[in-house]
């Protein structure tokens, strides 16, 4: 079992002018892949905002796993990777580069993903987009190897392939 949290960024959604559908996406997912959803919320498209509640899930809450849903286009105000980039310890590029190259496969589209993916403390945060389709593309392209990487960082597994 690993806890996870969800943020969902938009400026609709936060105002309650748009529903939601991203954040309950990921938590299906992810309850169906042994995960518990501890905290999920919305939030505008701001940065210090963003980087205030992604260090309040990594270093308040210690959850294993924080996914944001929103954020990482082109738009002015997308700013998700930004924010995750500064409040990383270390990057973890290969997952966001595995996420590119699955959706590639099905739209060009994919290659215009600005998402970031990095630990901080004993926390993963990964950048998913902000559409249920483009969650379950790319939660289900990196989910396999997402449930080792969380057990290492939990000292529940080593590095070495078996």
């Amino acid at each position: 079992m690993f806890t996870v949290g969800i943020i969902t960024i938009s400026d609709k959604g936060s105002k309650n002018l748009r529903v939601d559908l991203s954040g309950p996406e990921i938590k299906s997912i992810i309850e169906k892949n042994g995960g518990k959803v501890s905290s999920y919320i919305i939030i505008p498209d701001d940065k210090e905002l963003i980087m205030e509640k992604l260090k309040d899930f990594a270093d308040i809450k210690s959850l294993d796993l924080i996914l944001t849903t929103g954020g990482t286009g082109f738009s002015i105000r997308d700013v998700t990777p930004e924010a995750t980039i500064e409040v990383v310890d270390k990057l973890v590029p290969g997952i966001a580069e595995a996420m590119r190259y699955e959706s590639l496969k099905i739209t060009p589209r994919a290659m215009l993903s600005r998402a970031a993916s990095g630990i901080r403390k004993n926390s993963l945060i990964i950048n998913l987009p902000g559409s249920p389709k483009g969650v379950r593309e790319n939660l289900n392209a990196i989910l396999p190897a997402l449930i080792h990487g969380i057990e290492i960082l939990k000292g529940e597994a080593t590095e070495c392939g078996e």
